[in-house]
Order: structure tokens, then sequence, then C-alpha cells
């Protein structure tokens, strides 16, 4: 049986792992690169490395040990920090070369069901990110993979990282709603349960790749989410918008 969802607004999307493939895009940004640099790293091992410092840096700022930034900016430095780990010549490498090997995560391709699945649920929900990323950030990748937000929402609206609980409270008071009507959709189990702690409604999507082939974590939904999908076309069906 389908959940009532006749009552929701506003379907949140975590973005990065969820509705695109980080690890492929950052890994093709980066193989030139670390060619050009002579860097012998693997371009999926750097892809992992950078992001492995994503929930450190963010909780920095969480933590109050530093003031609110957007993403980019804290990007930029893990950045710095992976390539310093790998002995880069930084003297030989540009700043405009950092800064356009930092928007890779703007340039991140959609997973095969993402942009059927969002056009179907926009049909009848209001969707957005409800994401970690800066909102030039989303926009551009919105315009990179065809994503068809109506609004975004998240970290720079709310001065806030995921899941502390007004990155979810004041992006479902953004887009006026309360938060049992809006719905938070991500592939990560602490995302979902942080939501449904501040109230909202919850939808796991499996992606049991975002990680590489040896993925051990979100492998399976944690908790009696709402809704549980393979995919984002799969929720579409469930949420019954066809």
């Amino acid at each position: 049986m389908n959940p009532d969802f006749s009552y929701v607004g506003f379907l949140g999307f975590d973005v990065f792992g969820t509705v695109v493939d980080w690890r492929s895009g950052v890994a093709r940004a980066a193989d030139p690169f670390l060619r050009k640099h002579h860097l012998a790293v693997d371009p999926l091992d750097f892809a992992d490395e950078w992001r492995a410092l994503y929930q450190p840096a963010m909780q920095k700022v969480r933590s109050g040990e530093r003031p609110w930034v957007k993403l980019d900016v804290l990007n930029r430095g893990n950045l710095e920090t992976v390539l310093s780990r790998h002995d880069a010549d930084f003297g030989a490498i540009t700043d405009a070369e950092l800064v356009d090997l930092n928007k890779a995560w703007e340039r991140l391709d959609p997973w095969p069901d993402s942009v059927e699945g969002l056009t179907r649920l926009k049909r009848r929900f209001a969707i957005g990110p409800l994401s970690n990323g800066h909102i030039a950030g989303m926009l551009n990748l919105a315009r990179f993979g065809g994503l068809p937000w109506d609004v975004i929402t998240g970290a720079e609206v709310t001065k806030s990282y995921k899941p502390m609980p007004q990155t979810y409270l004041k992006s479902a008071d953004a887009v006026g709603l309360p938060p049992e009507h809006v719905c938070m959709m991500a592939a990560h189990n602490e995302d979902l349960a942080a939501a449904r702690a501040a109230g909202l409604r919850t939808v796991f999507i499996r992606r049991p790749h975002e990680h590489g082939p040896n993925q051990t974590t979100d492998l399976e939904a944690k908790q009696d989410w709402d809704v549980v999908a393979n995919s984002l076309i799969e929720a579409a069906d469930a949420l019954g918008c066809n």
C-alpha cells in the first residue's frame, strides 16, 4: 500500500549521491589535472579522498569551530589538503586550475533514473534540493544535468549544514510549509533520521554504488522510512506520480 502523501507539498532532495553520481564526475574532472601535474593517484581514489573530507569540514562549522561558509569554500580547502598529501607542486598549479577543478562538483552526471524520476515527481509536488550544496553550485549542477527543480533550499538558505535540525526546519519555512508537509528524499540513513527527528516525512532511495563497487554504507534502509525505493522512478510510482 502506498503511503498517504496528500498533504505533502514539497519534496526536498539530498543531491550528492542521491540525485547525481559525484564519484565518477569528480574522477573525470580530476584525471587530466592529475596527469598534467604528474600526480600518481587513481582519479577514483582521488575523488574518494576528497569526498572523505566533506563531513569533517562541515563538522567544524556545525560545532562552531569556524564560521559558516559555503560548501565551495570547504571543498576548495579540502582539495588543497588532498593535493598536499600527494606532494603536489603548488608553484606549478595555477589558481585558475584549482577553481576549475573545484567546480567538478557542479558538473556531475545525474543517475540514469534521476531526470525522469524528478520530472514525474514534479507533476504532483514542488521539488528542490535540501542539500548541503550552495545555491550557485546547485543552480549550475541543475543546468548541467537537466534537473527540473522548482526552488533551491538547504545549507545556504539556512546557514547551517545537515544533519542540524535547522537545515530541515528553516528549509521547510522557506517554502512556506510546516515540517510535516515536507518530505526528505535521500540515499543516506543519517540524513533521513535527522529529517524525521525534525518532523519531515522520509523516502530512502537506494544508491548502492555511490561510493563505488565496494560500498559498505547505506546499502539498506535502517528504519521504517515512509517509502523505500531502488530509484527515483520507483519512488515516483510509490507516490502516485505517473
